[in-house]
C-alpha cells in the first residue's frame, strides 16, 4: 500500500528557538530528543519511514514556527529561509519529501507573495500556519489576501496547533490540560468554526483548509452543531449554505494524524466521507509504524483505505501518482 503522509514535523537550526512554547509541553530531555529527530532527515528519519512502511512525508515547520516571530521583517526573511531549505531537500529526495509553505502572516500581503513563489517555484502543496499569528486567527480580515491568493492557487492550508495567546478560565488550575492533550484541538477546531462563521468560505468557496487529528473534534459534532444553528438566532449571521456542517464537508479536509484508533476513523468516515480524509503520522510525536499499521488494519474497504492512504493527497495536493 503506497503511503502518503501529510503532518510531518521538522525544523533547522536557526529556528530552534521559535519551539520554546511547544517544548514546554514535554519534560526538557524528551523535547530535546524531539528537536535532535525534528532536525535529522537522512540518518533516522528516511531509515523510521522505511522500517514504517510510510513512502513520503510532506514537510512542515515544527509549531510554532514563523508565528511565534514579532518582528515583520524577520518573520519575512526566516519564511523565505526554511523554504528555501526545503525547496533543496525536496530537490534532493523528491520521491521522499514533498513541502507545506511556512508564511509570514505578520505581513498578509507578503505572506500571500510567498505562498505564490513557494507553490509556483518550488512546487509546494501549500501552506502549513501553526494556530494564531500574534493573537490574531485566520478568519481576521486582514489574511482574506491570503485565503484569496490560496484559492487562486488551488492548494490547501494545513492548519496545525499551537499554544494559544492566553489560558481560558476553564484551563486555569488544571495546566495539564493545554497543550496537545486536550486544548490544542479545541483552540484549533474553534478557529476552523471562525472561518465558517467569518464566511471566509462564502467568500472563497474554492479554499481548502486541512486539520489534523481526526479533524479537531468537528466530525464528531456536525449534527448538534447543525441543530443548534438552525434553532438559535446565531448573532445575526447568514451563511450562504444554510448550515455548518456544509463548510465542514466542503471545505475542510482531516488527516489521521497522531490518532490511531478505529472509532474515530469510523466516526470521521460517516460524518465526511472516504475523499475528505488523508494519511498523517505527527512524526516525530507519533510512532510511524505504529500509525501505518493502525491503517493497514483499520475495518474499512480497500477502496477507502486507498484513498486516505495515498490517492486524495495525489488529488488535492497535485502529487504525482
Amino acid at each position: 500500500m503506497k503511503t502518503i503522509a501529510l503532518e510531518e514535523h521538522f525544523v533547522i537550526p536557526e529556528l530552534v528557538g521559535y519551539g520554546a512554547s511547544t517544548g514546554a509541553t514535554q519534560p526538557p530531555a524528551a523535547w530535546q530528543h524531539m528537536v535532535n529527530l525534528l532536525s535529522d532527515f537522512l540518518e533516522h528519519r528516511i531509515p523510521t519511514m522505511d522500517q514504517g512502511g510510510l513512502d513520503m512525508q510532506v514537510l512542515s515547520l515544527n509549531s510554532p514556527g514563523i508565528q511565534a516571530e514579532t518582528d515583520t521583517q524577520r518573520a519575512i526573511h526566516n519564511a523565505k529561509l526554511v523554504n528555501d531549505f526545503l525547496k533543496s531537500l525536496i530537490e534532493q529526495h523528491p520521491t521522499r519529501f514533498a513541502g507545506w509553505a511556512a508564511l509570514p502572516l505578520q505581513d498578509p500581503g507578503a505572506a500571500a507573495d510567498e505562498l505564490e513563489r513557494a507553490v509556483r517555484d518550488f512546487g509546494f502543496c501549500g501552506a502549513n500556519i501553526n494556530g494564531h499569528c500574534l493573537g490574531k486567527y485566520l478568519d481576521h480580515p486582514d489574511f482574506d489576501v491570503v485565503w484569496e491568493r490560496a484559492a487562486a492557487l488551488d492548494v490547501p492550508i494545513y492548519l496545525h496547533p499551537a499554544p494559544a495567546p492566553d489560558v481560558p478560565h476553564v484551563f486555569r488550575g488544571h495546566e495539564e490540560l493545554l497543550g496537545p492533550i486536550w486544548g490544542w484541538g479545541v483552540d484549533t477546531g474553534t478557529q476552523a468554526l471562525r472561518l465558517i462563521f467569518s464566511k471566509v468560505f462564502d467568500r472563497h468557496p474554492t479554499a481548502k483548509l486541512i486539520l489534523g487529528h481526526m479533524g479537531e473534534l468537528l466530525p464528531f459534532s456536525l449534527w448538534r452543531l447543525d441543530s443548534r444553528w438552525e434553532r438559535d438566532t446565531h448573532n445575526g449571521i447568514e451563511l450562504d449554505l444554510g448550515r455548518p456542517s456544509e463548510y465542514v464537508r466542503r471545505n475542510i479536509y482531516i488527516t489521521t494524524s497522531g490518532v490511531a484508533s478505529a472509532q474515530p476513523l469510523l466516526a470521521a468516515l460517516l460524518a465526511m466521507g472516504s475523499d475528505h480524509i488523508l494519511l498523517g503520522t505527527d512524526y516525530p510525536f507519533e510512532d510511524v509504524r505504529m500509525m501505518i499499521d493502525f491503517l493497514k488494519n483499520a475495518p474499512i474497504s480497500m477502496i477507502d483505505r486507498s484513498k486516505i492512504a495515498h490517492q486524495n493527497a495525489e488529488k488535492i495536493l497535485r502529487i504525482p501518482a
